[in-house]
């Protein structure tokens, strides 16, 4: 089976070719660890557990190395800290803000079924490489000193804005980037600054004497080489520039310019490589209710709220998530969050029996993970799953193997039916079976079935068996019960 991926940096689907069958090497840029993570956070996470899993398939799991770094170091963490814990040393406050909040990260995108990553290195960790290839860059004359400052300079890297684009003035002031009267270049972007007294300092690069702090850019250039280039960690790298490289490295579309195009420039001038990672991977934005989310607008949605406010499970937002493709933009709703419930509920329903009774051994047909592995078309895989539930609609078997399929290509996917049990969701939430709404529903398939329409009969009928209705169509009419 040929993997193909769509590769941001040559704007193509390609089949993906490991540098290393044996070391297939993957880096996702991770949370900046100052609040809750919100809706939109959870996209990449998610996005990259599924190619995670499905590289682990084709590869062996011994042989896929996936980093996901955590930033522990940043201004929104100092500012978070002095805000929450005014009278406690800024130092002391931030490590309160930064494991309160790394400990609710975890929780959260574990209860959306996602697989630790191999590797999850911190910033903090790794700033000796950071001096590294700082002192790198400023003795190739891609980076110099200012005011205590030291900024890669944009001009000295020729194809600057390969991955992103962008025109030239669109790249100055704005889009992110700081505007300072030091720069020799308006877009070029700092690798190192002086710390304030009481923020997190270490020893410069560059002969500076101030104690400082890395640069946001520089911290995952050096993370995922660290991590991923051998032996990097050790100090050195490879004498072959072409071995400098990763595979994969995936985050935000937001985050392709600046954050992933000073990756880019930072690791190729500092260790001669062509490029950086040989495939560029984004997943697209996420709005709420059709709004941008936004604290002022009231849209802001947090995943801590999603799972503890409002009963729906990780399952549930997990699929509904992947209902979209990863490219595409999300528009999060609640309607959307209802139909993924009983969409599930469905699955739910049809594998009840081969969960508590085992009777063969499932598989993922090759239908799902062929649209997986065409750029991790998930919706795709998805409509393969509701032909497996409608086997078993048709089976008079609990047991079938259509079930044991259904069970098996959920659990590729990270979806733990088992937590999801509609019917206990739709009574948590609304109170008891509504047997008038149970018959409206009934009339309503009874005529679509008198038009004809079996696609709105069957949808009916997947509501009602999500809810726990039971459905039993006679010659006299159609009569109904509860699920046991």
């Amino acid at each position: 089976m040929e993997l193909k991926l769509y590769d941001t940096l040559t704007r193509e689907k390609r089949p993906f070719k490991p540098l290393d069958p044996a070391n297939v090497r993957m880096y996702v840029c991770g949370p900046t660890v100052y609040d809750f993570a919100h809706i939109g956070n959870a996209r990449p996470v998610i996005v990259f557990d599924v190619l995670f899993r499905l590289l682990r398939h084709l590869y062996g799991a011994d042989h896929v190395t996936y980093v996901r770094n955590i930033t522990d170091v940043d201004d929104k963490i100092n500012a978070r800290a002095a805000q929450e814990y005014p009278a406690m040393p800024l130092n002391e406050a931030i490590r309160q803000v930064t494991e309160k909040t790394d400990k609710q990260f975890h929780d959260d995108v574990a209860a959306l079924g996602c697989l630790p990553p191999s590797i999850e290195p911190r910033a903090t960790e790794h700033i000796a490489e950071m001096r590294e290839l700082i002192e790198r860059l400023v003795a190739s004359g891609n980076a110099y000193v200012a005011e205590d400052n030291v900024l890669f300079s944009v001009p000295s890297m020729p194809d600057y804005g390969q991955l992103s684009k962008r025109p030239l003035d669109e790249m100055i002031a704005g889009a992110r980037v700081e505007v300072a009267a030091y720069k020799k270049d308006p877009r070029d972007f700092v690798l190192w600054k002086p710390s304030k007294p009481g923020e997190p300092a270490w020893p410069s690069p560059a002969e500076i004497k101030a104690p400082g702090r890395p640069g946001w850019h520089i911290e995952c250039s050096a993370m995922s080489m660290a991590e991923l280039l051998q032996p990097f960690g050790g100090g050195l790298v490879c004498d072959d520039p072409q071995k400098n490289v990763f595979d994969i490295h995936g985050g935000g579309v937001d985050l392709v310019f600046p954050h992933h195009e000073n990756e880019i420039a930072q690791s190729c001038c500092a260790f001669g490589a062509p490029r950086m990672a040989n495939v560029w991977m984004h997943n697209g934005f996420l709005q709420v209710e059709g709004e941008k989310m936004s604290k002022s607008e009231g849209n802001f949605v947090t995943i801590h709220e999603l799972l503890k406010d409002s009963s729906w499970p990780g399952a549930i937002l997990r699929f509904q998530m992947l209902k979209t493709h990863y490219r595409q933009p999300i528009d999060w709703t609640r309607k959307g969050t209802d139909s993924a419930a009983i969409e599930l509920g469905v699955f739910d329903i049809f594998t009840e029996g081969v969960r508590s009774r085992q009777t063969r051994a499932g598989k993922v047909p090759e239908d799902v993970l062929s649209a997986l592995a065409d750029d991790l078309n998930v919706p795709l895989a998805i409509s393969v799953l509701h032909k497996l539930a409608e086997e078993c609609r048709k089976s008079d078997d609990p047991w079938s193997q259509a079930a044991h399929d259904l069970r098996a290509s959920c659990d590729f996917l990270g979806l733990d039916l088992s937590e999801v049990s509609y019917r206990k969701l739709y009574e948590r939430q609304h109170g008891r079976i509504d047997e008038s709404r149970v018959s409206d529903l009934i009339n309503e398939r009874s005529q679509a079935r008198a038009n004809k329409n079996w696609k709105e009969s069957d949808r009916i009928r997947d509501e009602l068996a999500a809810m726990g209705v039971v459905l039993h169509d006679t010659k006299d009419g159609t009569t109904w019960e509860i699920a046991r």
